[in-house]
């Protein structure tokens, strides 16, 4: 696909997602209305919306059915979503702006941040939890089939709450938290554990949980694991290289923001060249692994590329 015209996709499929995350957006109403709020203008801050568009594809490829998939393309961005509301609180990165905006917490207060992200987290749960009332719209022709597919709903639920927990996200976000407060120099195993649980473990959930929607057998989801590990992997070691050789205007944010904070990454353990070498041999065997797969991955695999090759 020329380049051109896999940007358009790209700009129509991201739109398409935008209408997904409002129809599953709660309805700022009643006591809880100011959290509610809070949780809506972090969710519509914009972004790649990486994570649901790399699980509608991966289910796509394996030919599944996209109502069923869109609840959890939604939740995934809200947990997400939390995650950099979280983030961004004044007792972990105390940021001021994000994308260009006021982030949630210089908006609605810090314990507003707080409640709105704990509310994305929750509420992410009850929206993927609604894969099931989509089954029960659609009803099946054999019960054999209808139990198939309350089984692959039940093992994505549990495939996304443990890639965003504490043997998840939530595990790289500690261990990154600690490894800011420590004195020796961090190790290339630390580096690696925060990286895979920080950025891949949600990357992994999507791709694995498209591939479970649409019925595709455990071997098949493993590899899309090892695939999405090298996606995540690659794509946080080009995050760090562009924190060195990026343009702030193109970044959103400062570059050089981690020399500036002192904050060890890929490239001051690695360097430049080593770690740009590293993104390219994670790169050639994400697209290994996805090609071995069936269906058509065309567009997936030219996503992938762009994302861990990104400039900005």
């Amino acid at each position: 696909m020329e380049e051109q015209q896999f940007l358009a996709v790209l700009k129509e499929k991201t739109a398409g997602i935008e209408g997904i995350l409002r129809e599953y957006m709660p309805k700022e109403a009643g006591y809880q209305k100011t959290v509610l709020e809070a949780m809506n203008y972090s969710l519509l801050a914009g972004g790649k919306r990486l994570r649901p568009l790399l699980m509608q594809e991966t289910c796509r490829m394996f030919g599944g059915d996209e109502d069923l998939v869109k609840p959890f393309m939604a939740a995934m961005e809200m947990i997400h979503t939390y995650s950099l509301v979280h983030d961004d609180l004044p007792a972990m990165d105390n940021d001021s702006y994000r994308r260009g905006r006021e982030t949630t917490w210089k908006v609605y207060g810090d314990g507003m941040g707080i409640l709105a992200g704990d509310g994305l987290l929750n509420y992410a749960f009850e929206t993927a939890l609604s894969a099931f009332e989509v089954l029960e719209g659609k009803g099946a022709s054999r019960e054999s089939i209808r139990l198939e597919q309350y089984r692959a709903v039940v093992w994505a639920l549990k495939v996304l709450s443990g890639k965003a927990g504490v043997y998840g996200m939530i595990g790289g976000q500690t261990a990154d938290i600690k490894a800011e407060g420590q004195t020796e120099p961090l190790t290339m195993e630390q580096l690696l554990f925060i990286h895979e649980n920080k950025t891949a473990a949600l990357i992994q959930a999507s791709m694995m949980i498209g591939a479970i929607l649409a019925g595709a057998g455990e071997s098949r989801v493993e590899a899309l694991e090892k695939c999405a590990y090298n996606v995540g992997i690659a794509f946080q070691i080009q995050d760090d290289i562009l924190d060195v050789v990026g343009d702030s205007k193109e970044l959103g944010k400062m570059a050089g923001s981690d020399a500036q904070n002192q904050k060890q990454t890929y490239v001051t353990l690695n360097g430049l060249e080593k770690s740009r070498e590293d993104v390219e041999a994670l790169s050639r065997e994400a697209v290994r692994l996805l090609r071995e797969l069936p269906g058509d991955h065309e567009f997936l695999e030219q996503l992938i590329l762009t994302l861990i090759h990104r400039t900005k």
